[in-house]
């Protein structure tokens, strides 16, 4: 109606009033942003139909539809658009932000969004992950292996009972893990849960805690033929174009703690302390009888103490017990060592004095230029002076090289490992020990002398 204020195209209401559309998206690198648009579509210029068209033609753009998507109309003036589909903002305190915001009421904070604000382009799970992402060559690694040649179990469903997961989301979920350094099955199942990256790579399937414990128990062997695979991916790219390699072991701590760790020193130190505590008890079982008069009933007091004592003295005998089993156990053992909660565990030292732990040594063979793990190996061997030969051959057939260069530290000195990297062609740099004690003793060692071939001294 012309008379009308609040009627599009009426002269007598463009007194500068703007009407800003705003569409909240998100682009393809995962930022949500607000695409606004601002018209002064109460003036004479922009009609109601006008005003339309160019309302349909900004949604289309967007890849929106004005019908079915909602939008926030920001208006000074209590405005209506009469006859457009205005699905307004249900929360008018979030739709006035952009405008307290140009009025400097609200300056210098970062505003987030609504959690009940439907937006106009639906959220993309694929939109939060970068093309840059790591887990985007995760996905296109896994998806190009044959998991049934690797011999992982499930790559065909069966014919009867609930369906199970097909190992290649396990696998990328098993991989970020390693990446991310999420070793437990547990955190890994909440991450599942809550972590995007983790949701887009798994198609947001969330596993429970035994079914991928269960996934990396029975599928040992076919995840070490993946870690072949990519190193065989690595070197058909030329990262590992130089064979020249770094040998390193680390102590990675086992599910075992040092009580249920045992050795013949342990057991003689438990039996030792069994032994004092058994005499100590029995000195104090005679000082009770000794407080009781003879002829008299013993008090309440004493009879506690007593009751109390030959208890203790009853464990201790069942500790004796056990104990005794052990050690029969451990004598039985080629190492003479056992451990109760995770048997293939060892205790080893460390660099720090009396800081030794009950751990696996894990030989790691590293590329010297772009850092990437040709091989690795897991023992229960606490030093690393017989693992050089077997991880330097292990990383020269893992790069398929006639030669190849090694470097490790002084704790893989052996003449014999040494020997044997030279019979198969592995020229090896490393430091050799001072095992003398002469330095500490105040004498000479080796070092300080010199041969003079020309005097024979």
């Amino acid at each position: 109606m012309p008379g009308s204020t609040t009627t599009p195209g009426c002269p007598s209401a463009c007194v500068g009033a703007l009407g800003h559309i705003a569409f909240r998206y998100t682009d393809s690198v995962g930022t949500r942003n607000q695409f606004s648009i601002a018209a002064q579509w109460l003036a004479c210029t922009f009609p109601y139909r006008r005003f339309a068209d160019i309302l349909a033609d900004a949604c289309a753009r967007l890849g929106a539809d004005v019908v079915r998507y909602p939008f926030i109309v920001v208006d000074l003036h209590h405005l209506l658009l009469a006859g457009l589909p205005a699905h307004l903002c249900e929360n008018p305190i979030d739709a006035m932000i952009p405008l307290l915001n140009r009025g400097g009421l609200m300056k210098g904070f970062v505003q987030g969004a609504d959690r009940l604000q439907t937006t106009l382009l639906p959220e993309c799970l694929d939109d939060w992950v970068g093309e840059s992402n790591p887990i985007r060559a995760v996905d296109v690694f896994v998806d190009a292996l044959e998991l049934r040649d690797l011999g992982f179990d499930g790559v065909d469903p069966a014919a009867t009972g609930r369906p199970a997961y097909h190992p290649s989301p396990m696998l990328k979920l098993y991989i970020y893990g390693y990446l991310n350094r999420v070793q437990s099955s547990r955190r890994l199942e909440r991450e599942a849960g809550r972590n995007l990256e983790v949701m887009w790579l798994t198609g947001r399937l969330v596993p429970d805690h035994k079914t991928i414990a269960d996934f990396r128990k029975d599928n040992g062997p076919a995840i070490k033929k993946v870690c072949a695979r990519f190193v065989e991916l690595c070197r058909k790219m030329g990262l590992l174009a130089k064979a020249s390699v770094a040998i390193d072991g680390s102590k990675f701590k086992a599910v075992n703690s040092r009580d249920n760790n045992f050795t013949q020193g342990k057991i003689q130190r438990r039996q030792k302390q069994i032994e004092e505590s058994v005499a100590r008890y029995m000195s104090q079982l005679d000082t009770a009888d000794r407080q009781t008069v003879a002829g008299e009933e013993p008090s309440e007091t004493v009879l506690l103490t007593k009751t109390r004592l030959k208890e203790k003295l009853a464990k201790l005998e069942e500790e004796v017990k056990r104990l005794a089993a052990i050690e029969k156990a451990l004598l039985a053992s080629p190492d003479k060592q056992i451990s109760l909660t995770d048997p293939d565990c060892r205790s080893m030292a460390t660099s720090g004095r009396g800081s030794g732990m009950v751990a696996y040594n894990v030989q790691s063979a590293v590329d010297t230029t772009n850092h990437l793990i040709v091989a690795h190996e897991v023992t229960n061997v606490g030093t690393d002076r017989s693992q050089l030969a077997t991880m330097a051959q292990a990383a020269k057939a893992a790069l398929c090289s006639d030669n190849l260069d090694v470097v490790a530290d002084r704790g893989y000195f052996k003449g014999e490992e040494i020997l044997a990297c030279e019979q198969a062609g592995v020229a090896v740099t490393l430091p050799k020990p001072q095992t003398s004690g002469a330095k500490s003793a105040g004498r000479f060692g080796k070092p300080d002398f010199v041969y003079l071939a020309k005097d024979d001294v």
